[in-house]
């Protein structure tokens, strides 16, 4: 998270798309669960329950990336265009209709920096 920010915010000014987005939340989401197992150290059945948890979160994630690099080698003519930021997404449209557009692609997803970043995150998880 902390490069993701380094790449927004920092000298290299990338603008985060709707699905690097989506990425962070989940990479945040995974953190947390990290964190409340850390500070609950359960054992046994609950000690499993925050695997599963993690697992269940990770997997989401690797599966956001997955389609994120799908969308990235789309051939040119498949390319969707480029729709609304998703700060408008979220004012103008239901919690569904937002992820149907997200996940079906953008224009904005598609392009590949030379950081490949939804690779590297899908490795990290």
């Amino acid at each position: 998270m902390g490069y993701a920010l380094y790449t927004e915010y920092g000298p290299l000014h990338l603008e985060p798309c709707p699905l690097c987005v989506f990425q962070r939340i989940a990479m945040i989401a995974l953190g947390v669960v990290f964190l409340a197992g850390a500070l609950h150290a359960p054992r046994g059945v609950g000690a499993r329950a925050y695997g599963v948890l993690g697992a269940l979160v990770a997997a989401t994630g690797a599966g956001i990336s997955s389609w994120h690099v799908h969308v990235q080698h789309l051939p040119p003519e498949k390319v969707p265009s480029c729709g609304p930021g998703l700060a408008y997404l979220w004012d103008a449209f239901p919690l569904r209709d937002v992820l149907n557009m997200v996940f079906n692609g953008s224009g904005e997803c598609h392009e590949v920096n030379w950081l490949v970043v939804a690779n590297w995150t899908r490795v990290a998880r």
